[in-house]
């Protein structure tokens, strides 16, 4: 196998019960060796099969480094569609705002998109510079390279539970946005649209003097969005010493919005017109413009960042907002070296922007202008698609107080990640601030997917499997059924519709109708009945079944992008052709039959579980607060741009060998085998940890901690 490009992603083809998805993110240290040897330029590295050591999964589970080497470009007389949705910041955990904001939307669209018969590239990485990174390394006792890498491990593998497929997971911390931002950079200054300036500035935190918001950051407001001079904040803190701090003057280099103003609004007209923006994009774009353009600075005075080129502030790095986005670009030259086939190609792409609505103005404003004034014919963003915020309960998300969930927590709640999705894009925030509810969630569960979606097409299913020896009857459609056959046709269109003007969430409940009007025609048809009946009772049912299973089949189509895992089970089960995923929603959206008369299906069994009053309130109590802190402080303070030696191959065993096996123990906990077990298989987790520990050169993680975590 050759490499000819690093990939996040690897396909795992051993085939033990907790690793049955698409793909798997690999460990860190792996993607890490990998980049490095890329990096250095060993292009064409060949690698051989390996086995998972420490861990025997038997004769079929040989692992293959396969991942994702077989590139998307553009391809002429397609329609070619990128997809990015904004970088999550490595420093933290995602919580379920973050992921329904950006990652899981983006996802849902860039399924859709393949099921259309688009040509789709979907990217997204973690954006790994900037003082958030720095300071989180402070408060963990590690270089920033080392929190960049954890918590990047952290992102990947939130967002493969919840089956997020990417086409390539990358980050910022390389070699290529270096070199792109850089070249950026350079393309500004020799045409004029950088400026020099004195600034004073802070390090700190404070409340907004726009909104009164306690919390804000010298660079901008989290609670009205609005860009923010450090020494304009009101009782300013320092976030290294929680002291007053002092002001500083510094030169930095600016880019010169207002010389861009003319040609930025020239393509704003064109864009929002012609492409999908959301109706809180176009606002806050229009707000930005009105209130008029100021040149905006693109440097800091830190130590963790793309460097400033410039030999006259050589000491500076670029400022987070001016380097993270064109992380789009780096992290596509990583998956591809024609990545400007993707993002020098306005004519044949279609660039769709995913994201919360406080990264508007970055990506509607700032980032334009810099590939505008950069004037090398980059692809601009047609479609910006913003959510507003969602909120936990009656309150906000904060890992801090333990409220709410996070996304390392949610594959803990025994909940599967397609029932996750499906409320999640049920509730997205598209025109209002929503709020996650684990009644409201129960109740969305146990109605919509128990009751109507899974009760609809389980039906179906049984009634071919016990009425017609698993075999689909001929059907002779009268005016029932071709009304059913309408009112599917015109939700299915609408659905078509909702879905390329990016209403997600809208979307969804087309697929829900759907399956109340195949419910009901199954009630008022009862073919559990007719098929006890004379030989026309009989045709009758086997019509109704046969319409029914094909509707079914529809739906599991329909479901692809929401509940990719049901989909997939709701296909194997009716036994459906492969090819009913690129057929059923090409063109304008004709429902066609796809199970004829003859047709076999598979075994049929129930899609989705009850969730009971007694698991919801425990689950509420347990996300309400008061959690325990899993970081652990250490007194260390290493140099924040020291970066970790290349793994050893004594390291990358231990570090495999503890992630399987904190696989099997969380497999064993799910499946409610013997504590003695259990424990058993801990011990050895805990044992590995601390050899990875060790050939790391840390300090081995006190046991009971380590239980705790578990």
């Amino acid at each position: 196998m050759k490499i000819t490009g690093l990939s996040h992603l690897f396909k795992w083809e051993n085939l033990h019960n907790w690793w049955l998805t698409k793909y798997c993110f690999a460990p860190l240290y792996v993607f890490d060796y990998l980049n490095r040897l890329c990096s250095a330029g060993t292009e064409n590295k060949t690698v051989t099969p390996w086995d998972p050591p420490g861990l025997s999964l038997g004769n079929a589970a040989c692992v293959f480094l396969t991942g994702c080497f077989l590139t998307s470009l553009p391809q002429e007389g397609k329609r070619n569609v990128l997809v990015t949705s904004a970088l999550p910041y490595v420093n933290n955990v995602p919580h379920l705002g973050n992921i329904i904001g950006c990652v899981l939307s983006a996802d849902v669209f860039a399924r859709y998109g393949r099921l259309r018969g688009w040509n789709v590239l979907y990217v997204c990485g973690t954006d790994e510079y900037g003082t958030a990174t720095e300071n989180k390394a402070r408060e963990e006792g590690l270089t920033a390279q080392q929190i960049c890498d954890k918590y990047h491990a952290v992102h990947a593998s939130i967002y493969q539970w919840f089956q997020v497929d990417f086409d390539f997971f990358g980050r910022t911390t390389t070699k290529k946005q270096t070199e792109i931002a850089q070249n950026i950079f350079w393309r500004l200054h020799e045409r004029g649209f950088l400026l020099e300036d004195i600034v004073e500035q802070l390090r700190c935190e404070g409340t907004c003097p726009f909104c009164s918001y306690p919390e804000a950051r010298g660079d901008q407001c989290d609670k009205c969005g609005k860009l923010i001079n450090a020494v304009e904040l009101r009782e300013p803190t320092c976030k290294v010493c929680s002291q007053t701090p002092v002001v500083q003057s510094s030169k930095h280099l600016f880019l010169d919005l207002p010389k861009l103003e003319a040609e930025l609004e020239q393509w704003l007209e064109r864009s929002t017109g012609s492409g999908d923006w959301t109706a809180n994009a176009k606002q806050i774009t229009r707000s930005w413009v009105r209130d008029g353009l100021k040149p905006r600075c693109i440097t800091r005075d830190l130590k963790w960042g793309t460097p400033v080129p410039h030999p006259d502030f050589s000491d500076k790095v670029f400022y987070v907002w001016f380097d993270a986005p064109i992380g789009y670009l780096s992290i596509t030259a990583n998956y591809t070296d024609q990545w400007e086939k993707w993002w020098k190609n306005p004519q044949q792409v279609e660039l769709y922007n995913f994201m919360a609505k406080d990264n508007v103005p970055f990506h509607s404003v700032v980032f334009p202008c810099s590939l505008l004034g950069a004037q090398d014919n980059y692809t601009l963003v047609n479609h910006l698609v913003a959510t507003e915020y969602l909120n936990y309960e009656d309150t906000k998300f904060s890992k801090s107080r333990g409220v709410g969930v996070f996304g390392d927590m949610a594959k803990d709640t025994g909940i599967p990640s397609d029932v996750w999705r499906f409320y999640l894009l049920y509730l997205r925030p598209e025109g209002q601030d929503s709020a996650f509810s684990w009644v409201d969630m129960a109740t969305k569960n146990n109605s919509e997917l128990l009751n109507n979606l899974g009760n609809f097409i389980n039906r179906a299913g049984m009634f071919v499997s016990k009425f017609f020896e698993s075999c689909v009857p001929a059907m002779a459609l009268q005016q029932e059924d071709k009304r059913l056959l309408a009112q599917v046709g015109w939700e299915l269109k609408q659905y078509i519709n909702l879905m390329d003007r990016v209403k997600i969430r809208d979307a969804l409940k087309c697929i829900l109708n759907i399956s109340r009007h195949g419910n009901q025609y199954i009630q008022v048809n009862e073919p559990w009945k007719k098929i006890k009946g004379d030989e026309t009772d009989r045709q009758r049912s086997g019509t109704v079944t046969g319409v029914s299973v094909n509707v079914a089949c529809l739906l599991s189509v329909m479901l692809q992008p929401y509940m990719p895992t049901v989909s997939q089970t709701i296909r194997r089960q009716l036994n459906a052709p492969p090819s009913v995923t690129g057929t059923l929603l090409q063109g304008t959206g004709n429902f066609v039959c796809s199970l004829p008369a003859g047709h076999h299906i598979g075994t049929v069994s129930p899609l989705f579980q009850k969730l009971e009053s007694e698991q919801i309130e425990s689950l509420k109590k347990r996300f309400g607060g008061q959690q325990v802190s899993t970081v652990v402080k250490v007194k260390r303070e290493p140099s924040l741009m020291s970066t970790p030696s290349l793994p050893q191959p004594q390291l990358q065993s231990n570090l495999l060998s503890a992630l399987y096996q904190g696989e099997k123990v969380r497999t064993l906990k799910g499946q409610k085998a013997e504590k003695t077990v259990i424990g058993a298989e801990v011990t050895k987790l805990l044992e590995l940890k601390k050899q990875l520990s060790l050939a790391e050169g840390k300090d081995p993680e006190p046991v009971e901690l380590c239980k705790r975590l578990q």
